[in-house]
């Protein structure tokens, strides 16, 4: 058997060295309960989400080419399902919320077939129409408010595994309920980095780029440009539908306006990604560091902490179109998680 003069490959010795740093971070970050107050928890399931919610808009946008201002629908019914499933229907929390992430996912298949009919500006207003339909029709299920929204009980709320949490940690039950947003926020967190950096790495990133690019030209190259679309598209649809049910149930309150706010689900979101550096993975991480430190800073002074968000975004745009991840690859070439193809010779190694 021959061996190849040449191999491809995306791991550079700075990104190996990262890998192990990462996985302690998550190590120490699934540890975090033991020893945090719960304030720090719920700063962290913030940040953890918003992470969630920015990398699966990154998806779309970012690598995939589909800028879409309505991806509030999916966190909406995935979160309405989810109340729904246990207030009405006696579902324990974790089918629950994976049943939260299929209804985003059927949403997403009429979304999809409508709106991929169109292109650019049409595509992202037909998402948010397709979104502010979704809230009307959702505002008339009675059983959960209507459009005042509902509140979980106590007895709802806590199942055997916020039961056994309570019991191990020694914690009230409503902080051992945060405990286990906080964990199932990290697990999913962690499972749409890891598999997102997978898919890029893989043949379907490299036509997926192609695609966002130049449609037409992978597809005369061979790339079925509308299945990679629909792929990614119901992949988003089916995390942020997750995300959505696991923000909501830490609050233990849902409303049509709060579920479904473009504000909240996707004006904030974008900014995450605009001002981190669009179409890379660490961008968003670093975008929602950034938009924790201005809410932290600012969120108690009204229209003006909008403005100055909307302020700081235009800036970026303007100075810095890759975001500032982008600044920081150009001036050191460092990556966390690289995704660009080496040619390297199998006898040279270089």
């Amino acid at each position: 058997m021959n061996t190849p003069k040449y191999i491809v490959q995306t791991q550079t010795k700075s990104s190996a060295i990262s890998a192990v740093l990462i996985a302690l971070l998550v190590i120490v970050l699934a540890l975090v309960p033991l020893f945090a107050s719960r304030s720090t928890l719920q700063d962290l399931f913030f940040i953890l989400t918003m992470l969630s919610l920015a990398q699966l808009w990154n998806l779309l946008a970012g690598f995939g080419g589909l800028v879409s201002v309505g991806q509030q629908a999916f966190v909406g019914l995935g979160a309405y399902i989810f109340f729904g499933s246990v207030a009405l229907w006696d579902l324990p929390l974790l089918p629950a919320i994976l049943l939260g992430g299929m209804a985003a996912l059927l949403l997403a298949i009429p979304t999809a077939y409508f709106a991929f009919r169109l292109q650019g500006a049409y595509f992202a207003i037909a998402t948010w129409v397709i979104a502010e339909v979704t809230r009307l029709s959702i505002s008339m299920w009675k059983q959960l408010g209507g459009g005042t929204g509902a509140t979980l009980s106590r007895d709802v709320r806590g199942g055997k595994i916020v039961t056994w949490v309570s019991e191990a940690l020694d914690l009230r039950v409503s902080a051992a309920m945060d405990v286990v947003a906080y964990w199932l926020a990290l697990v999913l967190t962690t499972a749409i980095i890891f598999g997102l950096y997978r898919l890029l790495c893989s043949r379907n990133g490299l036509a997926l780029a192609a695609v966002r690019d130049n449609p037409d030209a992978a597809t005369s190259v061979g790339v079925d440009a509308t299945a990679l679309k629909w792929k990614v598209f119901l992949i988003a649809a089916f995390g942020t539908g997750l995300a959505g049910a696991l923000i909501y149930l830490q609050k233990g309150r849902i409303s049509p306006d709060a579920a479904f706010s473009v504000i909240d689900w996707s004006a904030y979101v974008i900014f995450i990604v605009i001002i981190g550096g669009i179409g890379t993975i660490e961008g968003p991480i670093l975008g929602v560091l950034i938009l924790f430190m201005l809410q932290s800073l600012f969120a108690d002074f009204g229209s003006w902490y909008l403005i100055l968000v909307g302020a700081i975004a235009v800036i970026v745009m303007l100075f810095a179109p890759r975001g500032i991840w982008g600044l920081i690859v150009d001036r050191t070439g460092f990556q966390i998680f690289p995704i660009r193809r080496h040619l390297l010779s199998t006898k040279t190694g270089k």
